[in-house]
């Protein structure tokens, strides 16, 4: 018996959570657990610039060879533009070290293995709370993980006081995990003064910042929701940031991801390239063409990159649409409640205020389901469901 001694996977608890919807018979329950935009038919939607992206690819019938370790040169190329604006003098200087990567989460897998080879007795901060996958990816490379302040449940904001105070005192050159906005699982992001306010912190802390940005787009804007990672570059600092283009293009599947690396010049840049492609081979060998074709073309193209815009555009302005619906049910039926963080929490995801037995109730007896901290995906309300969720948790809330 080899593996006899082996633990017991308890699986992924949003995964798990999406699977027991799925075996739920009742018609009219709602998803708002998994991180996916569904469209106000409940669907995942197609986005036409990918299908046209795809067509062309097929057409053109190109043998389907091994990419680069380091992946598309055309997609590299064109995700920094995204990022940095082509402009900006840390691209044209050749200051980023970027890698094509099995979505974002190869990307801080990446990322994290590259620390602890390089940079072994760095620890990582991560915000309280953030992305479960954020602790088990650093974790999983044998970094120790701490938290710093960040969600504030009285008043469903920032603690950010008392995240700067945090970020003071730790040890230098350690690695601060931050949300380059829509935070996932809060909605809570930083307003553009306290990024300027916190980057002479961990520039005088000579802390090393690893921005993850999964949903670039959702909340204000493609060049604004970069805003962060423009004002890093500009600043001098030496950061990560992983990137995803699941959410944006709607290709959950293909796991079309970034991971750039803004350097101090473009020598330590290409240092950086060549132990990030080193991480590479040993772990994955080289990332998905087909990925790196749809990411390309439609980046690239003035035509597709124009309906991208369009399809994003329309597709943050439905969140808006549902976060207002909800809020206005629920401020109607608790009208002694403030629900305003539901308008001022940005992206897919909110925290509602919900307690773990208010969250089972919920699941329970009404049929939707979100995740026990609270978390809301906003993207899986619609026009047909949002009135009865917000029904619903006006209901357990007065419990």
């Amino acid at each position: 018996m080899m593996f006899s001694h082996l633990e017991p996977y308890a699986g992924d608890p949003i995964l798990s959570l999406n699977e027991a919807f799925q075996k739920d018979p009742r018609a009219d329950k709602v998803n708002l657990s998994i991180g996916i935009y569904f469209d106000d038919a409940g669907r995942i939607p197609v986005l036409d610039c990918v299908r046209r992206a795809e067509a062309s690819m097929l057409a053109e019938s190109a043998p389907k060879s091994y990419l680069p370790i380091e992946g598309s040169a055309a997609m590299r190329t064109a995700v920094q533009h995204l990022l940095f604006g082509a402009g900006h003098e840390a691209v044209t200087g050749g200051r980023v070290a970027t890698l094509q990567t099995v979505g974002s989460s190869g990307g801080l897998k990446v990322g994290a293995d590259f620390i602890k080879r390089w940079l072994p007795q760095n620890e990582v901060w991560v915000s309280d709370p953030t992305w479960d996958n954020h602790r088990a990816m650093f974790e999983g490379a044998g970094i120790a993980v701490h938290t710093y302040p960040y969600y504030d449940a009285t008043t469903g904001g920032l603690k950010f006081d008392a995240m700067l105070d945090t970020l003071r005192q730790l040890p230098a050159r350690s690695v601060v995990l931050l949300h380059a906005c829509c935070h996932n699982p809060t909605g809570v992001d930083l307003a553009p003064e306290q990024w300027r306010a916190l980057i002479p912190v961990l520039r005088e802390r000579e802390l090393l910042p690893f921005l993850d940005l999964a949903y670039q787009g959702y909340g204000d804007g493609f060049a604004e929701d970069a805003d962060a990672v423009r004002a890093l570059a500009a600043s001098g600092l030496t950061f990560f940031i992983a990137n995803s283009f699941s959410k944006s293009m709607s290709v959950y599947g293909e796991r079309a991801g970034a991971l750039s690396v803004v350097c101090a010049d473009a020598a330590e840049a290409e240092l950086v390239l060549g132990q990030l492609k080193a991480t590479v081979r040993r772990n994955y060998s080289s990332p998905p063409i087909h990925a790196a074709g749809i990411v390309g073309r439609v980046l690239t193209d003035p035509a597709l990159r124009a309906a991208w815009e369009t399809d994003v555009s329309a597709m943050r302005e439905r969140i808006k649409g549902m976060r207002r619906s909800l809020h206005a049910v629920l401020q109607a039926k608790r009208p002694g409640r403030d629900f305003g963080y539901f308008l001022s929490q940005r992206g897919m995801f909110s925290y509602t205020g919900l307690k773990a037995v208010q969250v089972d109730r919920l699941r329970d007896e009404f049929g939707v389901y979100l995740v026990r901290s609270g978390r809301i995906c906003v993207a899986g309300l619609n026009t047909g469901n949002v009135e009865r969720t917000a029904v619903a948790m006006a209901a357990v809330l007065g419990a």
